[in-house]
């Protein structure tokens, strides 16, 4: 299906990823909205394999017996078990989370419900195109998009000058077939993410934002350093093998005012 803006801009953002470092990626790539959820027509045959797959996925079974929305959530699990940085009373901005699997997972984590009464209660803020069934102790904003100026003021609004100790982003282009085509679009999205993820987060803030692999990847890299104390590409045992998905982690965010970027 055809995304907006697409045809136009690929070019220029191809070629802004291409100039000198010294250059901030996310500065030069021009806005393109509403191109991260939409719907994949599939034919009868690979929907026959999709579904034959998901019925043998322990990760499917396991998020039905949990209770969470997608078997996505264990990678975003698994993460966190790593680099421990969705804790009590953190405040959370989830990108791109319809259904909701990654919600449920920061809220628990960051303890937004207030089930634990004995720890700090923290705050999540979701953002999608599409929309989300609620979840307790997450504030929905659906049919919203994070690359506009306008879910991101509602954002800021809500977050009231508090800053963010953890950005996540599991959003993802409209898949084209073409793999190159594809990792442009999603590493233009990790920009978007890391130009926002500049403006809110707190100091040693984390960034984590997916990405396929592909050419682009290392000029993301070497931006992220440029802002961040850690800097790791990460691939969950949740991700499935043959998928070219992984997971930038950023932590430590040196702040804009040590960055000198403003």
């Amino acid at each position: 299906m055809a995304m907006r803006g697409i045809d136009r801009g690929v070019t220029s953002t191809k070629r802004s990823f291409l100039k000198s470092s010294v250059s901030w990626g996310w500065r030069n790539i021009p806005v393109t909205r509403g191109m991260h959820v939409t719907a994949v027509a599939r034919d009868n045959t690979s929907s026959n394999e999709w579904l034959i797959r998901q019925s043998r996925d322990p990760y499917v079974k396991m998020a039905k017996t949990k209770h969470y929305r997608a078997r996505s959530a264990f990678k975003l699990i698994e993460i966190d078990d790593k680099y421990r940085f969705l804790k009590p009373g953190s405040v959370v901005v989830d990108c791109g989370a319809s259904p909701g699997a990654w919600t449920q997972v920061a809220v628990q984590r960051v303890n937004a419900d207030s089930r634990d009464k004995t720890n700090k209660v923290g705050r999540v803020i979701s953002i999608d195109l599409l929309p989300i069934h609620p979840i307790e102790g997450a504030t929905m904003l659906e049919k919203c998009d994070l690359t506009s100026s306008e879910t991101q003021r509602k954002v800021e609004a809500l977050l009231g000058g508090a800053g963010v100790d953890a950005l996540i982003s599991d959003m993802s282009p409209n898949a084209t077939g073409m793999q190159q085509l594809d990792h442009e679009l999603i590493v233009r999205l990790c920009y978007h993410a890391l130009a926002f993820a500049h403006r809110v987060l707190a100091p040693r803030g984390v960034l984590l934002c997916k990405s396929f692999d592909g050419g682009d990847s290392q000029r993301l890299l070497r931006d992220l350093r440029k802002l961040f104390d850690v800097v790791k590409t990460v691939k969950p045992r949740a991700s499935r093998s043959d998928s070219v998905e992984s997971f930038c982690f950023a932590g430590g965010f040196k702040g804009r005012a040590k960055t000198g970027v403003s």
